[in-house]
C-alpha cells in the first residue's frame, strides 16, 4: 500500500487524506466505496484520499477522486493488524501524509505531527 500511496502521489496530486473509522465491506468495489465516502464525508472531493478497513483492520482500501476519475486501491496483510481507530469515536479523521505512511507501516501513526508533540513534564 506504501507503494501503491507513493505512485499515486507521483500520478496525481494528494492534498488530503481522511480516514473512515466505521468498518466497510472489503468486497466493495469503487461504486460501493465511492458512496461510502459520500456518506460518511458529505461529498468525495477532488485532490483528497479516503481509507477504508475491514473490522479485523487487516485490510485496507483507499479511495482517491482525482477530479477526473477515482482511483481505488487495496491492501492485505497477512500478519498484524493497521493501527485503525475504534468505532463509536466519530466517523472520521483527517491525516497528514507522514502519518498515512506510518499507518502503512503498521506503525502508531497518531503520534505523529502535533498530536506526539510534548507540551508538559
Amino acid at each position: 500500500m506504501r507503494d501503491v500511496v507513493a505512485h499515486l502521489a507521483q500520478v496525481i496530486r494528494i492534498d488530503a487524506v481522511w480516514l473512515a473509522i466505521d468498518p466497510l465491506d472489503m468486497r466493495a468495489g469503487t461504486d460501493t466505496a465511492l458512496a461510502r465516502v459520500v456518506q460518511v464525508f458529505g461529498a468525495a472531493r477532488p485532490h483528497h484520499a479516503y481509507l477504508f478497513a475491514n473490522r479485523r483492520a487487516t485490510r485496507m482500501k483507499v479511495l482517491v477522486h482525482d477530479g477526473v476519475g477515482i482511483w481505488l486501491a487495496a491492501r492485505r496483510l497477512n500478519r498484524g493488524r493497521f493501527v485503525w481507530p475504534q468505532p463509536g469515536l466519530g466517523t472520521q479523521q483527517s491525516m497528514t501524509q507522514e502519518q498515512l505512511a506510518a499507518l502503512v507501516l503498521g506503525l502508531p501513526w497518531q503520534r505523529i505531527g502535533e498530536d506526539g508533540v510534548i507540551r508538559v513534564i
